[in-house]
């Protein structure tokens, strides 16, 4: 009779290396300090393309292989949150609230004679949007001042009406935070205060031409 045959050996399972966990995605987290660069978590600020903000925290965020430091500003008109890198706040035109000095130019100007340009409106209208945008609260109030009428000056246009409003609320806005009022009461003390303006204004052109 034929040997039986041995049964053949099992081999051994090739050993697998174990799987790398999987990386968690990146979080913003926030950062210990609470000011950066001058301004502090819960300052009010005012950035030119919205007007104002305020930082609610200073935060880390993974993009890539880098790691930035960001404001995390909040603007409540526009129910939008911004994600700005700490070295280019500045830079973009972030700044604190208006000091004394120039509150009192912007007032200061909003009680100046209206200049309006006899140039095409577009042209104008250009003008005003860039000062309006351009975060300086003077120029905002040139705004203000120009495209204003009480009710014995001819009325605006639709586009004209919009950009006083923007102008008027940016300014408002910007001065119930240094005054902590309202917004209501802010912009009715400002439209108050152009009102006063154009009659006195108005009764100097008529005085002028009596004599």
């Amino acid at each position: 009779k034929a040997p039986a045959k041995k049964p053949a050996a099992k081999k051994a399972p090739a050993k697998t290396a174990p799987k790398a966990p999987a990386k968690a995605p990146s979080k913003a987290r926030q950062v210990d300090r609470k000011a950066a660069k001058g301004f502090r978590v819960n300052e009010f600020i005012v950035y030119p393309s919205h007007g104002v903000g305020q930082i609610s925290e200073i935060s880390n965020q993974q993009f890539g292989d880098a790691e930035l430091e960001l404001f995390v500003i909040s603007f409540d008109k526009e129910k939008m949150t911004l994600l700005l890198p700490l070295d280019k706040a500045v830079e973009n035109g972030m700044r604190k609230l208006a000091d004394k000095t120039m509150m009192t130019g912007a007032m200061k100007t909003l009680r100046g004679r209206a200049r309006i340009k006899r140039t095409m409106w577009s042209r104008r209208a250009q003008e005003y949007e860039a000062k309006i945008n351009s975060g300086d609260l003077v120029a905002t109030a040139e705004v203000v001042r120009d495209l204003y009428r009480n009710e014995n000056q001819p009325e605006q246009s639709y586009s004209e009406r919009q950009l006083y409003e923007s102008a008027l609320d940016r300014m408002a806005r910007e001065v119930a935070a240094i005054n902590k009022t309202e917004l209501e009461v802010a912009t009715a003390n400002l439209e108050d205060v152009l009102s006063k303006a154009t009659t006195k204004t108005s009764a100097a052109d008529e005085a002028s031409e009596e004599e």
